[in-house]
């Protein structure tokens, strides 16, 4: 039998500073196995607060979407876009809630956010030492960069940039 995937449903849905609370419980959620493999407390969105995430929220540059199939919050991704010409758009942070991972659910919320805010120039970070990481970005047409950040002996974060059609 054919697992079929839920990507063709998956929609964006703007968080408000009243999210705030959910938000922050998915993004520990998602974040646990990370945070306990990397020890990263510093840098992993997992260890975040809840006052910096709500700090975020009211940025006039940042824009957080819950990632929905149907109903249901899967997961949630934030751009960060000064919508001044020549810069460069971010993807900080994303995360899909483990028991939804593996759906093509990121490569999709990526796509979306591509046509809310443009298909050029975008920039993110990611795990170095996390492959599936890698390789979906790589999918999205996102190529490594030189800059790098060790963090610590397991990890090092990396910079991937996408130029855009």
């Amino acid at each position: 039998m054919i697992k079929r995937r839920n990507i063709m449903k998956v929609r964006l849905v703007p968080v408000t500073v009243k999210d705030v609370k959910e938000l922050h419980s998915m993004q520990i959620k998602a974040f646990k196995e990370l945070l306990d493999k990397y020890q990263d407390f510093d840098t992993n969105p997992g260890n975040e607060s809840i006052e910096n995430i709500k700090e975020r929220l009211k940025q006039n540059f940042t824009y957080y979407y819950f990632i929905c199939i149907g109903l249901q919050k899967v997961g949630a991704i934030r751009i960060v876009d000064t919508k001044e010409a020549g810069k460069r758009k971010r993807i900080s942070p994303l995360f899909i809630l483990p028991e939804f991972q593996g759906q093509g659910i990121a490569q999709k919320a990526i796509q979306l956010c591509e046509e809310i805010h443009g298909k050029e120039k975008w920039e993110l970070v990611t795990i170095l030492q996390e492959p599936k990481n890698c390789y979906l970005y790589e999918k999205m047409g996102y190529k490594k960069t030189d800059k790098i950040k060790i963090i610590n002996k397991k990890l090092t974060l990396i910079c991937y940039e996408k130029t855009g059609q």
